[in-house]
């Protein structure tokens, strides 16, 4: 057995199982199928997930069935750790080459993992066998993901449109990516990065047809790439992304005629503060409100159904985000996102402050709302300079971007993308 099933059967045993999980990453590729199940069998049993343990168990046991192979990876999948699902989804492929139910699931779990590259290889490989939906919808749309706009053309004019409606959607989103592609391919300013493995502004809009206000200044070099990962936010960094939502509506030609409150404290206080920024009354929220941006702090914390209701635009509705987890994303897509964070604390949130004495914990701020809200309005909102490593992003080159891609700007349905897509950042395990 290997060490890091060893140390993950100690970890096990301690209760640790995010600790075991973790552990468990680099043995996933490596470990015998049967030493993997048994430990994974060991993990969800402890865990109380008693259909991957049953499933380990008959892995176990018949380490050459298709059917428990697959039965394992379906269960891994299921309970989010895809990564433990590929080895075995890739040998009950091996063993069952023409078992569409197994190419999809060994999909999924590659998917959920962000690994689309190997998506695209793996269905490049039975080109002459692929279904139009959804495998080859899913070669279409993961090469997207991928960065490889070559392929995903060549297979989408292959794609022809789906008899089942339910498909419909997934035929709309592609096409949709690709037109969006080539809009943000023309639109940069000169010398700037046009789609590769740096542009975030760019692929954010072509996956999520919505546009990044502001990029973190910090790491850009040194794995970051434009995100944040842990955010102590601020009243700048707010004012910062609400100007730049005016550069935004401005080079787009939007003139929207009121700002709508979500119910949410958070959101009050920020779209109490983009009315001021925008000069524009205030209306609460509706979901059929038309010609108005709705400010959300964050989606991830407003309530489902407000945020189900966002998906479908209404005629002149922008959806504004303060800060867009990007590893977590929310059930729908802002319009603009002002920055994209993987943890992110409020400025008037529970703070964590160094001292002197050590870090200690700075209580919510409890002012009313209209009072925090005048304070960001106040704030400077100027580009903070950084460790000088991002590239430089004035509002000239952003505003340029947007009337350039206006065509493609909140047009459809604000669609989820749980994929960071074709630019690496660095993330918390």
């Amino acid at each position: 057995m290997t060490d890091e099933l060893e140390e993950t059967r100690r970890l096990i045993d301690a209760g640790d199982i995010p600790g075991a999980v973790r552990a468990l990453r680099p043995a996933a590729e490596s470990a015998p199928l049967t030493e993997l199940a048994d430990v994974v069998g060991r993990l969800a049993a402890a865990t109380g997930f008693d259909d991957l343990s049953a499933a380990s168990r008959d892995l176990t046991a018949s380490p050459r069935s298709p059917q428990a192979l697959y039965d394992f990876g379906y269960g891994c999948v299921e309970r989010g750790v895809g990564f433990l699902a590929v080895p075995a989804l890739r040998e009950a492929l091996r063993l069952a080459p023409g078992s569409y139910a197994v190419l999809d699931e060994l999909v999924s779990a590659l998917e959920g993992e962000n690994r689309h590259a190997e998506v695209v290889a793996l269905l490049l490989e039975r080109d002459a066998t692929l279904r139009p939906w959804p495998e080859r919808y899913l070669l279409v749309f993961n090469s997207l993901l991928a960065g490889d706009l070559s392929t995903a053309r060549t297979h989408f004019s292959r794609l022809p449109a789906p008899d089942d409606p339910t498909w419909e959607w997934a035929h709309t989103r592609v096409r949709g990516m690709l037109r969006r592609a080539e809009l943000a391919r023309s639109a940069h300013p000169a010398g700037g990065p046009r789609l590769d493995s740096r542009d975030l502004r760019g692929w954010h809009y072509v996956l999520t047809g919505g546009h990044l206000a502001t990029l973190s200044p910090y790491g850009f070099d040194a794995a970051m790439t434009g995100r944040f990962a842990y955010l102590q936010d601020s009243a700048e960094q707010c004012r910062r992304g609400l100007g730049r939502l005016r550069v935004i509506l401005d080079a787009a030609g939007r003139r929207p005629r009121t700002v709508s409150l979500l119910p949410g404290r958070s959101d009050r206080i920020l779209g109490l503060a983009a009315a001021e920024v925008l000069g524009l009354p205030t209306e609460p929220y509706s979901p059929g409100g038309t010609d108005t941006v709705v400010v959300a702090y964050d989606l991830n914390d407003v309530d489902r159904e407000a945020a189900v209701s966002l998906r479908d635009r209404t005629d002149g509705q922008v959806l504004y985000e303060h800060a867009t987890c990007w590893t977590d994303p929310p059930v729908v897509s802002a319009d603009v996102s002002g920055l994209l964070c993987q943890t992110v604390v409020e400025p008037w949130g529970e703070r964590l402050l160094m001292t002197d004495d050590g870090a200690t914990r700075q209580p919510p701020d409890a002012r009313p709302e209209a009072e925090i809200a005048a304070e960001i309005v106040r704030a400077d909102g100027a580009a903070d300079p950084g460790d000088g490593e991002t590239p430089p992003d004035p509002d000239t080159a952003l505003a340029a971007f947007v009337t350039g891609t206006a065509a493609g700007w909140a047009t459809g349905p604000r669609t989820r993308v749980a994929s960071p897509g074709p630019v690496p950042s660095a993330r918390f395990a």
